[in-house]
């Protein structure tokens, strides 16, 4: 596998404050790779920035080997790049028909858009039930599925995934691990940032643990010093 995205010691801060300090990573394409990570680590500063919505302060992001650090947003999606955000931010006011046509806007062909939202529909079925229902009608559940849908409407070559089982009951979680582990058989190239890390090493091939905006560890699920690494970043079994 090649480097499908590559991030080089990316500062970003909010004001004065260094939310990023120097991170560096990759995402090998066709892989899922995860960032794993207490509260304020600094993980969504980085989906965000890599999306564009956040400009950093230094370094270098590269997809597909161009580089995207400070590019709009709508540029980056159009190179093939997708977030689904945290918290889901669905459209409230529209359908779910209509939010899946938000996720193509920077396409032009009706009659693939139209045949890409009918694949969205079969794929979940549950959004086919509710196809002419506001988003904001949705449960918590049915509007993940519905960001995750409306992300896969640009046909991004990376999604970006932040915290997808937020906040959601454990059989609502498990159906989204099963919807990406089925993208990633299909295909897809991951990056996940998540809270529930026993969930995402269950479907990830590679993950960093990030820390008070830098990295600090890098490995495989299933290597010797997972337990440890989780425990560090979850549990405080190392700290003070």
């Amino acid at each position: 596998m090649s480097a499908l995205l590559e991030v080089r010691d990316i500062v970003t801060a909010y004001g004065n404050i260094e939310a990023l300090k120097g991170v560096s990573l990759e995402v090998q394409q066709g892989s899922i790779t995860c960032l794993l990570g207490p509260n304020g680590a600094g993980k969504t500063t980085l989906m965000m920035t890599t999306a564009g919505i956040l400009k950093p302060k230094a370094g270098s992001i590269r997809f597909s080997g161009d580089e995207i650090a400070g590019a709009a947003p709508h540029a980056i999606v159009t190179k093939g790049v997708a977030l689904v955000p945290e918290n889901r931010l669905v459209f409230p006011s529209m359908t779910v028909v209509e939010n899946l046509h938000a996720g193509a806007y920077r396409r032009y062909n009706q009659h693939e858009i139209a045949a890409d939202v009918d694949r969205m529909l079969t794929r979940f079925p549950v959004l086919k039930q509710r196809a002419v229902q506001d988003a904001g009608t949705l449960s918590g559940g049915e509007q993940q599925m519905l960001s995750v849908a409306r992300a896969l409407m640009s046909r991004p070559k990376l999604l970006l995934m932040d915290e997808p089982s937020l906040g959601l009951a454990p059989l609502i979680v498990e159906e989204i691990f099963r919807i990406i582990a089925e993208l990633h058989r299909e295909g897809a190239t991951i990056f996940l940032v998540e809270q529930n890390a026993h969930m995402a090493l269950t479907v990830a091939n590679h993950f960093y643990l990030i820390e008070q905006g830098r990295v600090t560890f890098s490995g495989v699920p299933g290597s010797l010093a997972e337990d440890e690494v989780i425990k560090r970043a979850y549990l405080g079994s190392d700290r003070n």
